[in-house]
């Protein structure tokens, strides 16, 4: 149960974000704003902008004037504003907690839409480069959000290095250096005979060699001392194999300057990470069944959670990263999608016929979806199969 309610207060967070961001865009240009919803139907309740006022509605299921079981409102009140002009948009709390939506005038999207009637208010009335802004805020507030959490988490627990000597901070439990009583306040001197004077320079002695016996002179107490340990390994973003001992520079804590710095350097990286798993897979280094989807998140989800919040909070950085990166893809039914129907549009100079609109819908909703289940088998596959 733990692990479902991380999970969806992850999707729903970074999914409410992401909407919030086509929102607050479609507001800024003047576009209306039919619905603003938190999770998928059927709705539990609304709160609506109507003229005078707000009209909130919970629904549920009642019988209707032929005596069938309907879900419709069970309770329903008006709010008095005197003077609201009302702009009609229903806010929205559905019962579906995994994601959210917005729904614009305006708009080929998923509900395949095609009632337009070409109102200033409509998004297809737009100029091509606030219909853009209005797609693109999504995966702005994606990447914005996860350049916060970063910041927030490197303010919170951020740590710089004093300085570039060679002076062991911090020992990684179980890791080689514990094994062999490495201390922090170690200097290291040298590296298989090798003088070493910088961290930097300790880092290029040790990554080229893992799983190797290796040599270590460093200084404790002003005595030189010598121990011979056998390096262990980890895989980078890049997929080499590196050597580490299990330890760390002397650090302090982050400032607000530098604490901005790591997070502008962390949602970079998340990309990176992204577009290098990309890159394994169009190259065969990687297959396709190792995709994971919302089983493999949700595990991410609770185990992230049971370690703390800092890695809890960490993981939807880095998948709000990657909601971000898929978005904007230029697949029909994603933002990127969208984008590249509207600069088509702007460099045959006409628009695209409703029905071309429509089957482009149609197509990228049909792909998605193919997509999904794909996933989906590759989740129920690791589950059951191990």
């Amino acid at each position: 149960m733990t692990y479902i309610i991380a999970f969806a207060f992850l999707i729903s967070i970074l999914v409410f974000v992401h909407e919030l961001g086509h929102y607050l865009a479609a507001r800024s240009i003047g576009v209306k704003v039919e619905r603003f919803s938190v999770g998928f139907p059927p709705r539990l309740g609304t709160f609506t902008s109507i003229p005078g006022g707000w009209r909130i509605n919970f629904f549920f299921y009642k019988k209707n004037s032929e005596g069938k079981l309907e879900w419709q409102p069970i309770w329903s009140k008006d709010l008095q504003r005197k003077g609201k002009k009302g702009s009609g948009t229903e806010y929205c709390l559905a019962i579906i907690p995994f994601g959210g939506y917005v729904k614009v005038a305006g708009m080929v999207d998923e509900s395949m839409d095609s009632s337009f009637s070409h109102k200033p208010y409509e998004l297809m009335s737009k100029p091509r480069w606030q219909q853009i802004w209005f797609m693109s805020a999504g995966v702005i507030m994606n990447t914005l959000m996860a350049f916060l959490i970063y910041t927030g988490l490197a303010l919170n627990n951020g740590a710089v290095p004093v300085s570039d000597l060679p002076i062991i901070g911090q020992v990684v439990p179980g890791a080689p250096a514990e094994s062999s009583s490495l201390m922090p306040g170690d200097v290291i001197q040298s590296v298989n005979g090798k003088k070493i004077s910088t961290w930097e320079g300790l880092v290029s002695e040790v990554t080229p060699r893992p799983n190797e016996n290796i040599e270590l002179s460093f200084l404790r107490d002003g005595k030189s001392n010598t121990v011979n340990l056998t390096t262990a390994s980890q895989i980078n973003v890049q997929g080499d194999t590196l050597g580490q001992i299990g330890i760390g520079p002397e650090v302090r804590a982050a400032t607000f300057s530098e604490s901005i710095s790591i997070g502008v350097s962390r949602t970079a990286y998340g990309f990176g990470m992204i577009i290098y798993s990309i890159q394994m897979l169009t190259t065969g280094q990687a297959k396709f069944d190792q995709l994971g989807g919302p089983i493999m998140i949700g595990q991410l989800a609770g185990q992230a959670f049971d370690l703390g919040l800092n890695y809890y909070f960490g993981l939807m950085a880095l998948i709000s990263c990657n909601l971000a990166f898929l978005n904007i893809l230029p697949i029909p039914g994603l933002d990127g999608g969208h984008i590249f129907i509207t600069l088509i549009e702007g460099a045959i100079r006409r628009p695209l016929t409703l029905r071309t609109r429509l089957l482009i819908q149609q197509a990228g909703t049909v792909l998605l979806l193919m997509l999904m289940i794909s996933v989906m088998i590759n989740d129920i596959g690791r589950l059951f199969g191990g």
